[in-house]
């Protein structure tokens, strides 16, 4: 990777071709190193798996992106040139960066259609929200997520009826609707019975075709569905990186992750 790139450069200035761009990428937290030299690049329309024990950073690199931990050194860029170690999680957010943790959060006690309709990227300005009125386009957009994740059938059910999957598939939805150019997504298929997770797999690759996204899982099977390349962490940098079973033989990943 170029190390000499520049943050300060002009935003008009196009650094990289990649979408995200981590280069030389560390923070401490007490003296313990999270994150050590991280790189990765990921590809506009790109999916990328990342794995790697507990503890490896995986956690902190999503924070990193997100603007929830800044770095001590190293290079964040976003969209070619956009520097993010200088934005906090609200404009980075409003970029396009759009972030589903593990445990699902959603408004149980509205419907399902609800749901994506208060995430849908909208002017939020008090006076467009006092006297809100769903336009055609908006409608549209909702038929269409609904249809994406699976769940037009039950628009009107409450959210809290749902079973653990399909909260996980209607977050993403709820994601889909601010319109992201990126998806992180935090171990999708925990707690999924193996129906929830071979559809979640497909739901991921059908989102893949327009989005880049960075799933963060345990499940080598699950990956596996994906068929994407693999990123292996491990004590905060990149241990081994390219197809699963080209990372599933390395020797040193078979001893920090997949041998225990």
């Amino acid at each position: 990777m170029n190390t000499a790139i520049s943050t300060a450069a002009p935003a008009s200035q196009q650094l990289t071709s990649a979408l995200l761009y981590l280069d030389g990428v560390s923070v401490s937290f007490d003296g313990f190193k999270a994150i050590r030299g991280l790189s990765l690049t990921i590809e506009p329309g790109e999916m990328r798996a990342i794995i790697g024990p507990n503890g490896a950073g995986k956690t902190t690199m999503m924070d990193i992106i997100t603007g929830k931990t800044r770095p001590d050194t190293g290079t964040v860029l976003f969209a070619g040139s956009i520097d993010l170690t200088k934005l906090d999680e609200a404009a980075i957010a409003n970029l396009g960066i759009g972030r589903k943790f593990q445990k699902p959060t959603v408004f149980d006690f509205h419907s399902i259609e609800d749901n994506i309709l208060l995430a849908l990227k909208a002017n939020r300005s008090v006076g467009r929200t006092l006297f809100w009125k769903t336009a055609n386009a908006d409608a549209r957009r909702i038929d269409e997520i609904l249809g994406i994740i699976k769940l037009g059938d039950a628009r009107e059910r409450l959210a809290g009826s749902l079973s653990h999957g399909q909260k996980q598939w209607l977050e993403i939805g709820m994601l889909l609707a601010q319109d992201p150019k990126l998806l992180l997504v935090d171990e999708p298929a925990a707690g999924m019975t193996d129906g929830e997770t071979a559809e979640t797999a497909v739901l991921l690759k059908e989102i893949a075709r327009d989005h880049s996204v960075i799933v963060v899982e345990h499940d080598m099977g699950f990956i596996r569905e994906l068929g994407v390349k693999v990123t292996v962490l491990h004590e905060g940098s990149v241990l081994a990186e390219g197809p699963l079973d080209l990372v599933s033989a390395n020797e040193r990943v078979v001893e920090v992750y997949l041998g225990r």
